[in-house]
């Protein structure tokens, strides 16, 4: 049994798809196994993760037809024999140290989940480099050549992490914070997500997700290291949607987590991410946008219907702040109610 399962959706990737592959092979922690999801590409990333499957059998090929980011999520763990799990996307990639500083955390804390931060000079220096039109796929910042004492990484602890996580880029009153709901940038205990799936079909599929991890409420340790290399690629489901799709999303996912948390969350629980997730949601994913949407989006009338729906069920009532009440404002604008 490996201690690590890597789980990577691939979808048309070909591009990127060796860097991220290769940020795998090249960790300095070698007991892991990466399950890489070939779902239903139409470039050549099947044929390459059958090249890497036949050369390192770590490598585990999985191919199927298409169904989108979570539905290969959630068929890649299915396979999963690892102790822990790690989800990376196929077109960004990690730290070569990134399991060894994680397994140390994980071992000197107890925890049952470890995260760590994306580096964020990493995109501000790529879009340098696009500007000034340089090659960018094979382009690795400073930081990712920076070797660790992995034993004397510093970390935080906690074992309530719903006081701990937000949406909120600059949370005022969290010290410390888990900064978004970032898929990629934890190592957790496989049996901390017996139960929790991505919701297939949806994009933003990684709010509904930590929100169900939350709930779990895992020992959970973290690093500020910038161990994860985001790409911004232009084909990326964020980049390449409408924004009544992206809007149409996030309705969704807020009423899957709305109805979750009501059923299971404790006082507390719902108390943090109602603060900290669902307003944030509401004012900078779907009430900023909505003047955008028209009626001729052909997302609109599900929009309308759904935040419809979260007027009458109450959702909007407990807005407090005056971001919350400028969100609401918006929604009854774009409602017609007055």
């Amino acid at each position: 049994m490996p201690k690590i399962s890597i789980i990577i959706p691939i979808y048309n990737v070909e591009k990127y798809l060796r860097r991220c592959l290769d940020s795998v092979s090249n960790q300095t922690f070698s007991d892991w196994e990466a399950i890489c999801v070939d779902d239903g590409s139409k470039d050549s990333c099947g044929k390459i993760i059958d090249e890497y499957a036949a050369r390192d059998s770590r490598f585990v090929a999985l191919h199927k037809e298409n169904g989108g980011l979570s539905d290969a999520r959630n068929e890649g763990i299915k396979l999963a024999k690892g102790e822990f799990i790690v989800y990376l996307d196929s077109d960004d990639f990690i730290h070569p140290q990134t399991f060894e500083i994680a397994l140390s955390i994980q071992e000197r804390s107890g925890a049952e989940m470890v995260s760590w931060y994306k580096d964020k000079a990493y995109r501000n220096k790529l879009i340098l480099r696009m500007l000034f039109n340089s090659e960018n796929v094979n382009f690795k910042p400073s930081s990712f050549y920076r070797s660790y004492d992995a034993s004397t990484v510093e970390f935080d602890y906690t074992d309530d992490i719903i006081s701990k996580a937000t949406e909120y880029s600059h949370p005022k009153d969290i010290e410390n914070p888990i900064k978004h709901c970032y898929v990629w940038r934890h190592l957790i205990r496989r049996e901390m997500l017996d139960g929790i799936s991505f919701e297939k079909g949806l994009s933003f599929e990684d709010f509904p997700w930590w929100s169900a991890v939350l709930l779990k409420n895992p020992k959970t340790a973290y690093t500020m290291l910038p161990l994860y290399y985001y790409y911004c690629n232009m084909s990326s489901i964020d980049r390449s949607s409408s924004r009544g799709k992206k809007i149409s999303s996030w309705v969704r996912g807020l009423g899957l987590v709305l109805d979750l948390y009501a059923k299971e969350a404790t006082p507390h629980q719902m108390e943090c991410w109602t603060a900290n997730f669902k307003w944030p949601v509401i004012q900078g994913q779907i009430a900023r946008h909505l003047d955008v949407v028209k009626k001729s989006d052909k997302h609109y009338d599900y929009i309308s219907e759904s935040l419809r729906a979260m007027v009458e069920r109450g959702v909007f009532s407990d807005a407090s702040s005056p971001a919350d009440l400028k969100a609401v404002a918006r929604i009854n604008k774009f409602l017609g109610i007055a």
